[in-house]
C-alpha cells in the first residue's frame, strides 16, 4: 500500500524547529502545571528562555556532541526543556520512566554510555545518586526538583549557570542521532532503538500534516513522554503545531482536570478509553428506565447517521434528544471541546471506538512501534474504519510479507517503509539486521493484513502466537482485549501452546466482585469468592458473551481466576504495561497445568 501525499519537512533538525515556534507563537501557552487546583501556564518564550539557560547549565558540565544526557521523570516543563537544550548541544536524550526498577535504569545509563543523568525528585535521586561510583562514563546526577543540600546539582543552579554563560545553540546535521528511545524489554533486556532527528522530523510533519494540527489545539498529557507515542505527539508534534497541553500531575484527577484544561485532542491507550467505556455503561445502568432506552437508542441512531443512513422524523428526533440531554452532560465532563481522541499503543475494541465516537468524539486509532518514532498508520478525519489501525500516514508504505503464517488465512508479517524507521538498536547489530531488511524496511513482528480499501488489521504478535495441538495457529491478543472489555475482568493472559486447548489467567476487578457477591449475599476474602461455583458460573458467561465472534479454536475451556493485579512493582508489566508473558507463565506455571488436569 503507497500514500502518494508527499510529506514536506521544513527543518534540518528539531532545534530550528523548536526555535522556529517559540518565535512564532511567543506569547502562547505551552505547557501548563495545576497547582493548588489551577492550571499555570508557560509561554512558548518563555520556554525558549529556560531552554537557552539549561543549555548552558549542561555546557558548563562539558556536554557536547553525541554525549548522552539521560533523564527518569514524569512529564514536566523541565522534561521538555531538557530535551531541547540537549538537542542544541548536538548531544542526545535517553529517557526513562519513573516506574522502572533502579537495576533497569542503571543497564540503560551503562548501555546508553549516559554522561548526565537527570533525577525527577528526592526519592529517585536518592536511588541514583552513587551510579557515578559505578559507571565508567556518568560524571554527574542533577536534581530536577524538591529540595536539596548544598552538594547537590540541581536544575535551578544548572538554569542560573546558563543565565551567566549564555551558550548559543548548535544546530544538530539532519541525520545525526538525537536519542535513544528503550523498548519495554517483554522478552529481555531493553534494546536501545536509535533515532535521528531526520526520523523525528518526517514522522513529526507526516503525522501533524495527517491530523490537521492548528495552534489553537491543546491536550491533556498523562502518557509518558519515556514512550515514543507520547512525546511524539505532546513534545515534538505539540510544539511545532503551536499546540499546549495540560500535563496531569495525578492520573486519579484526569476527568477533574480535563474540565479545567477542556482539551480538543486526548491521547490515550485503548486501557483509558475501555474504562470510560466501563465506567458510563455503570452509570447509565444507575439512571431511570426512560434514560436508559434514550442513552441506547440515541447511541444506535448516532451510529445508522454515521454509516450514511437517512434517519425518519422520530429517528431524529430521538437522536437529537439524546444529545441535548445525555450526551452534551457526558461530553462536558470531558472539557466540552474534544474533537478528536487518538488512541494507540496497543489494539482498541471497535465496540469502545463506536462507542465513545457516536457520543460525539471522533477516534481515530492509530499504529505505530518505538523502532518507526511511534507512527505508521492511522485513522484519519474523512477515512476512517472501525476494527482497523487505519492507512499509511503520508511517506509511509506498508507491505504483507505472507510467508510468515499466521491464525487468519490473509494474515502475514506486517513491513513498514518511511524515513521514520530507526537507524538501528545500540551496540545490537545481529538484532538490527533481523529487524531491518535489505531495504530499510521494518519487520514489525506483528500479524496482520491489508483490506481492499488499504486500511491495516492487526491481529497480534507474531512471537505471542502458538499452535494448538492440531496445528491451529492462536494470537491471543484479541480475545484478551475483548475480555477485558468485561466489567468482572481487569487482566487476562490466554495460553495453550501444544496444547489440546486454550485457558486463561483471568485477573478479576474485585470491586465488581464484592458487589456482585452482596447482591447475591455471598461472603469470604477475596481468594474464597473467586472460588464460589456462583462467581465462577459469573465469569463463564462474560468469558461467552465476550468470545463470540472468535472461532470455537481461538477460545477458551478453562479459567483460574486470580486476585491480585499485574503491575510494574510486582514485575508482571513492562513500564509501557505490557504483559509479560514468560514471567507470568513461570510464576503461574502450576495453576496453568491444573488447568488441563
Amino acid at each position: 500500500m503507497n500514500t502518494q501525499t508527499e510529506v514536506k519537512v521544513e527543518y534540518t533538525n528539531l532545534v530550528e524547529m523548536q526555535e522556529d515556534s517559540c518565535r512564532k507563537y511567543a506569547q502562547n501557552s505551552l505547557y501548563g502545571t495545576k497547582k493548588n487546583g489551577t492550571f499555570e501556564w508557560i509561554t512558548y518564550q518563555e520556554f525558549a528562555e529556560k531552554v537557552d539557560q539549561f543549555r548552558g547549565g549542561l555546557a558548563s558540565l562539558g556536554v557536547g556532541k553525541d554525549d548522552k544526557v539521560a533523564i527518569i521523570s514524569k512529564n514536566t516543563v523541565p522534561w521538555a526543556v531538557s530535551s531541547y537544550a540537549t538537542f542544541g548541544l548536538e548531544a542526545q536524550f535517553v529517557p526513562m520512566y519513573e516506574t522502572q526498577l533502579t537495576k533497569d535504569w542503571e543497564y540503560i545509563c551503562e548501555d546508553s554510555g549516559t554522561k548526565i543523568l537527570l533525577a525527577a525528585n528526592p526519592e529517585i535521586y536518592e536511588k541514583v545518586k552513587e551510579f557515578p561510583k559505578k559507571l565508567e562514563k556518568l560524571e554527574a546526577v542533577i536534581l530536577l526538583e524538591g529540595n536539596a543540600d548544598e552538594q547537590t546539582l540541581t536544575y535551578d543552579t544548572l538554569l542560573k549557570k546558563g543565565q551567566e554563560q549564555a551558550t548559543p545553540s548548535r544546530k544538530p546535521d539532519y541525520e545525526s542521532e538525537m536519542g535513544m528511545l528503550y523498548t519495554s524489554g517483554t522478552t529481555g533486556k531493553p534494546k536501545g532503538v536509535l533515532l535521528t532527528h531526520h526520523n523525528a522530523l518526517f514522522i513529526v510533519s507526516s503525522a501533524t500534516q495527517a491530523f490537521q494540527l492548528s495552534h489553537q489545539d491543546r491536550s491533556l498529557s498523562f502518557l509518558p513522554w519515556a514512550h515514543s507515542f507520547g512525546q511524539l505527539a505532546e513534545v515534538h508534534m505539540l510544539i511545532k503545531s503551536g499546540c499546549s497541553a495540560g500535563l496531569v500531575e495525578d492520573v486519579t484527577e484526569l476527568v477533574d482536570d480535563m474540565a479545567l484544561v477542556k482539551p480538543t485532542i486526548f491521547y490515550a491507550v485503548p486501557r483509558v478509553y475501555n474504562r470510560i467505556f466501563d465506567r458510563l455503561n455503570g452509570q447509565i445502568q444507575e439512571k431511570p428506565q426512560i434514560i436508559q432506552n434514550l442513552f441506547r437508542a440515541g447511541l444506535k441512531h448516532a451510529k445508522r447517521e454515521r454509516e450514511g443512513e437517512a434517519l425518519g422524523f422520530l429517528d431524529s428526533l430521538t437522536l437529537t434528544l439524546a444529545r441535548k440531554i445525555i450526551f452534551k452532560k457526558i461530553l462536558a465532563r470531558f472539557g466540552g471541546r474534544m474533537r478528536i481522541a487518538v488512541s494507540g499503543a496497543s489494539a482498541l475494541s471497535a465496540e469502545v471506538a463506536e462507542f465513545v465516537n457516536d457520543l460525539g468524539i471522533s477516534v481515530m486509532e492509530a499504529y505505530g512501534l518505538s523502532e518507526n518514532f511511534a507512527a505508521l498508520t492511522g485513522n484519519l478525519p474523512g477515512a476512517r474504519k472501525f476494527g482497523s489501525v487505519g492507512r499509511p500516514l503520508p511517506g509511509v508504505r506498508i507491505e504483507i510479507d505472507s510467508s510468515v503464517e499466521g491464525s487468519k488465512e490473509e494474515d502475514g508479517e506486517v513491513v513498514a517503509y518511511g524515513e521514520n524507521i530507526m537507524k538501528g538498536y545500540h551496540n545490537l547489530p545481529d538484532q538490527t539486521r533481523s529487524t531491518l531488511n535489505e531495504s530499510h524496511g521494518l519487520r514489525t513482528g506483528d500479524l496482520g493484513h491489508l483490506d481492499e480499501d488499504g486500511f491495516l488489521f492487526i491481529t497480534g504478535r507474531i512471537k505471542e502466537q502458538y499452535k494448538l495441538e492440531n496445528g491451529k495457529f492462536v494470537a491471543p491478543a484479541p480475545l484478551e482485549e475483548e475480555l477485558k472489555l468485561s466489567p468482572f475482568i481487569n487482566q487476562a493472559m490466554i495460553y495453550g501452546l501444544n496444547r489440546e486447548y486454550n485457558v486463561a489467567l483471568i485477573v478479576a476487578d474485585m470491586e465488581i466482585v464484592k458487589q456482585f457477591a452482596d447482591e447475591k449475599r455471598l461472603t469470604g476474602s477475596d481468594v474464597e469468592l473467586l472460588q464460589l461455583p456462583e462467581i465462577r458460573e459469573q465469569f463463564k458467561k462474560q468469558i461467552e458473551s465476550h468470545s463470540t465472534s472468535f472461532k470455537n479454536f481461538e477460545r477458551i475451556e478453562n479459567f483460574n481466576l486470580l486476585d491480585e493485579e499485574w503491575s510494574t512493582d510486582n514485575g508482571m508489566l513492562t513500564p509501557t504495561m505490557k504483559v509479560k508473558r514468560s514471567v507470568i507463565e513461570e510464576k503461574f506455571k502450576e495453576n496453568i497445568v491444573s488447568l488441563y488436569s
